[in-house]
């Protein structure tokens, strides 16, 4: 279906520089459209994506290109659980730098605050964290680049990824509490579960593993604090080092998503969120070509549509992930973002084979 909606006004100053990602994030990958019955010279020509740099884990690509390629190896390898598979079977050490330094860290929590704080010199307009709380805590990773809009093969291998590093500490049987996807949820999904060993939840405002918060004390088997120092070094000197991680814009979004669930967040929330005063955030907004009202009607519009994908969401439901404290607001919300209710939009997309 066409979107018609309105989008926010970007001034000059507004437009960031296209995100990057380190090859390093792409090792194998060629052999494992190859084990998928795919042709990997179709898949990265398709894609535009440059073979040689491929084989270069210290060089970088473009993080529109990674997710196109991956998208791509999944419509050519006809799986569309590629990037599920290709991230169970890539091995901590094949993320090169950032991934000996979680190897070389004391612990488990250590190992991703680490590969957290220096994620943007391996991927840039990310986020990589820790959500520590008293009983179960998250690692939660999600793109912050709001020009990706097709990034479900991205968050399913890089969640595979993780996972492997959290094995690779906790045993080969290890299986978290949850997997959270931000994207809806694919006909596969059994396999998410299987491949886990977890209850696997779709549509939610970020990515995540869901552990028990004893366990981010377990150590990590090769920890090595002087090989630790040289490697952080080493990544922030060779890695995408120059770049901001993401935009102002970006991590207010970021920050309003995560805080929807609980009813619409303030200005003065999100800007407690960032740590910022709010009249600074208001300035800054406003210099990016947008009011926080703005963003917040462009982070729940986003939202919305990709909820409404997910046909197992209910629209009551939908309605209080988005912060709405009633279904008539959310539903004259919508009627006014695409001129049709939230029902028609899903049944328009669902007639029209699941193409947004």
């Amino acid at each position: 279906m066409r979107d018609t909606s309105p989008r926010l006004r970007a001034t000059p100053a507004a437009r960031p520089q296209a995100s990057s990602i380190l090859s390093a994030a792409a090792t194998g990958l060629v052999s494992f459209i190859l084990l998928e019955g795919g042709d990997p010279d179709r898949v990265l020509g398709l894609a535009g994506v440059s073979a040689t740099a491929l084989g270069q884990p210290a060089s970088s690509l473009g993080l529109d290109l990674y997710c196109r390629v991956m998208e791509q190896a999944a419509a050519d390898t006809c799986n569309g659980n590629f990037g599920l598979r290709y991230g169970q079977q890539f091995e901590p050490g094949q993320l090169g730098l950032l991934g000996y330094v979680a190897l070389a860290s004391p612990t488990v929590g250590a190992a991703f605050e680490n590969i957290g704080g220096l994620f943007h010199h391996h991927q840039q307009r990310s986020i990589l964290r820790v959500v520590r709380q008293p009983e179960l805590s998250r690692i939660e990773y999600q793109i912050l680049d709001r020009s990706i809009a097709t990034r479900r093969q991205d968050a399913e291998l890089s969640l595979g990824m993780f996972f492997n590093i959290l094995r690779h500490a906790l045993g080969s049987r290890w299986s978290p509490e949850a997997v959270l996807f931000e994207h809806a949820r694919p006909e596969s999904w059994p396999e998410h579960e299987r491949s886990f060993g977890a209850p696997a939840l779709f549509a939610q405002p970020c990515n995540a593993i869901v552990l028990p918060t004893r366990q981010l004390d377990a150590p990590m088997p090769g920890a090595d604090a002087h090989l630790l120092a040289l490697l952080r070094h080493n990544l922030a000197q060779l890695g995408l080092a120059g770049m901001p991680g993401e935009s102002l814009v970006e991590r207010a979004a970021a920050a309003i998503r995560r805080q929807l669930a609980d009813g619409e967040p303030s200005l003065d929330d999100v800007a407690r969120a960032l740590n910022i005063p709010n009249w600074t955030l208001q300035r800054r907004l406003r210099n990016h070509g947008c009011t926080y009202q703005e963003l917040l009607l462009e982070v729940r519009r986003e939202l919305a549509l990709n909820y409404l994908k997910d046909r197992e969401i209910q629209i009551s439901e939908l309605a209080f992930l988005l912060g709405y404290s009633e279904i008539s607001a959310f539903s004259r919300a919508f009627h006014r973002w695409l001129g049709m209710s939230p029902s028609e939009w899903r049944r328009g997309y669902l007639e029209a084979g699941g193409e947004a």
